[in-house]
């Protein structure tokens, strides 16, 4: 699964002609074209093999000695490895334009061909997950089956919530035709749509990067808009939304959760108990953190403007929150810049770190410049271990395209590393999948910070740094309680868009604090949050990650000199541990409500040295 970075987040400032020198990804290293008889004819021969697989194992998983049963694992995760591999190269032709009717139709071909072909393999995790407990058990005994241990207890975690054999091939078969085309339709909306902003119909990505632009008319002029634009279509949106929300409530009454996160919990292997502990820290925490820092940044940006008068209590309205401090410099940075600032920054922490984060320069793996059509915000993806993963950005210069570079590359070098765990166990849960890349902004901030001459220059980058955080943290938790109250709130009937809009502003103002000024332009901004379409619940992993990453960093400051290699050890396992195993080597365990706090408290301390800076 691609690891999407929040472009709405990112908030990145648009900059004529940044597309100068930026590298391109080149996709020939999966398929020469998406016309390719290569194309075609894996796809030919990958649907012969699954019907083979199937007349070979269908029926007889239960009775197969463990070592045949891993004969039979080995054989699925190579074929399966192959499907992910047209997937991948699909998904990743449709990001590089999302406009193009005739990638829409390629990706929409590859979509229905893939999920032809995987419907003779449904068969196969179901009977792994009806073997009894104590007969797979001595199946594993077997060492060429505890080999996939990991993978049998991750895939068995979902034991309790199957169906029939008929059932599950009748929703597999259905979904090209619902959820994921109610999935496409999004997309495809999002990417035709622009907004009229000073003389310039603008698509989405640069609509949001002009949010935080150093002249408060044009961010103005950029929040209207986009309201504006989204009010138009938000009809469409809320049908959308409302009808995924149903089709979820449906599939989780079927499957027998508890709650809507359940099975995302489940997916990430972590329980509902750590979840609801780290919603309730960071919720508690708004007072002392988001309510805190807006109020100063509030005062910050009233003081500098004309007129402001003193004995008013300072407010930021929405579209200046993310809206630079006064007197920043906003310097831009060149590719170049970026790339060697990222790159020394992981060296100076493991140079094997660097070595694999440098591959991605030296290759056509990433894809940077901004340009029409193209999925907005960043990801990364890992395609499949037997080639290599892709990173797409939108890259303008500012200093949060650093972090994002960061970002991602943390991703990609995650990818890589959990590789050699093989297809079916290289994949990590969406809590421990943010730690790399979290934890590589860490790295490229501190190298930052500790460039800084000046108290201004540490403050405008310290400032940087908690909004990041505050989007990561604050934010996401913000936005998975307004997912938590839609989903609840759709077991009434459908939603309308004023209700959605009701929703999004109550979470909002409490997020984000009394200085904050929300009218009804900024109704509406719930609509372009593709996470909350395409993998609901997916948003706390953020928060997850950026807690995570505060307390590993806090170890590593330590001086602990074995905690690089811990540290890459962890990367490299995949998913082939669990939370409370990654994190037992360095004395942490996310079960412990004090866990939450020692990440918490970092953004609070940068907050504090903040309001001492003035």
């Amino acid at each position: 699964m691609a690891h999407f970075r929040s472009n709405y987040e990112r908030a990145e400032a648009a900059s004529p002609g940044s597309a100068e020198g930026l590298p391109n990804w080149d996709l020939t290293d999966l398929y020469p074209d998406p016309d390719s008889p290569e194309l075609a004819a894996e796809l030919d021969r990958a649907a012969a093999d699954a019907k083979s697989f199937a007349q070979t194992y269908q029926g007889k998983i239960a009775s197969l000695s463990g070592k045949d049963l891993a004969a039979a694992i080995s054989a699925y995760e190579q074929l399966d490895e192959r499907l992910s591999k047209a997937m991948s190269y699909a998904g990743l032709v449709y990001a590089g334009d999302n406009e193009d009717p005739e990638i829409g139709k390629f990706y929409q071909g590859i979509t229905e061909r893939v999920n032809g072909i995987t419907t003779d393999l449904i068969f196969f995790t179901l009977e792994l997950n009806r073997i009894e407990e104590f007969d797979l058990k001595q199946k594993l005994g077997d060492p060429a089956l505890a080999h996939y241990a990991p993978w049998i207890a991750t895939a068995r975690l979902f034991r309790p919530h199957i169906l029939s054999d008929e059932a599950e091939r009748l929703l597999h078969e259905r979904h090209v035709t619902g959820a994921g085309a109610w999935c496409r339709l999004f997309d495809q909306t999002i990417a035709a749509m622009r907004f009229p902003i000073n003389g310039e119909e603008l698509p989405v990505s640069d609509a949001l990067n002009l949010l935080s632009d150093p002249d408060q008319a044009k961010r103005k002029a950029a929040g209207e808009a986009i309201g504006a634009g989204f009010d138009k279509q938000i009809r469409t949106f809320a049908l959308i939304t409302s009808t995924l929300a149903k089709d979820k409530q449906i599939d989780d009454k079927w499957r027998s959760y508890n709650r809507p996160v359940s099975s995302r919990n489940l997916s990430n292997q972590i329980e509902d108990e750590v979840v609801d502990a780290l919603a309730t820290a960071v919720k508690a925490s708004y007072g002392d953190l988001s309510h805190r820092y807006y109020r100063l940044k509030a005062r910050w940006l009233n003081s500098a403007s004309d007129g402001a008068d003193s004995k008013d209590v300072p407010v930021l309205r929405y579209y200046d929150r993310n809206a630079p401090l006064p007197g920043d410099p906003d310097r831009h940075f060149s590719w170049g810049e970026a790339k060697g600032l990222v790159l020394e920054a992981y060296g100076a922490f493991s140079p094997r770190l660097a070595s694999v984060g440098q591959r991605f320069f030296d290759n056509p793996w990433i894809d940077a410049p901004v340009r029409p059509g193209k999925q907005s915000g960043a990801f990364a993806h890992p395609v499949v271990p037997s080639a290599h993963p892709y990173l797409l950005l939108n890259y303008h210069g500012k200093a949060r395209d650093v972090m994002t570079l960061a970002h991602e590359l943390g991703h990609g070098v995650h990818q890589v590393l959990a590789g050699p765990q093989g297809h079916l166990m290289s994949n990590t849960p969406l809590t421990l999948a943010e730690t790399a890349s979290v934890f590589g902004e860490m790295l490229t901030f501190r190298a930052l910070l500790a460039r800084t001459e000046t108290e201004a220059e540490r403050r405008f980058l310290l400032a940087s740094k908690v909004e990041d955080m505050l989007n990561t943290v604050v934010r996401q938790t913000a936005f998975y309680d307004f997912e938590t109250r839609v989903h609840d709130a759709r077991r009434e009937g459908e939603l309308t868009a004023e209700q959605l809009g009701e929703i999004w502003l109550a979470v909002q103002r409490e997020s984000l604090g009394p200085s904050l000024s929300f009218d009804e332009g900024y109704r509406h901004f719930w609509a372009y949050i593709p996470h909350f379409i395409h993998t609901p619940f997916y948003v706390y992993a953020y928060a997850f990650g950026d807690c995570l990453v505060n307390a590993l960093y806090a170890v590593y400051q330590q001086g602990d000199p074995g905690f690089a290699e811990r540290y890459l050890d962890m990367l490299a396992a995949g998913g082939t541990k669990t939370h409370h195993e990654l994190l037992a080597p360095f004395g942490l365990n996310a079960a412990d409500p004090a866990f939450w706090q020692k990440g918490l408290g970092i953004i609070g301390g940068f907050i504090g040295e903040l309001e001492r800076l003035g």
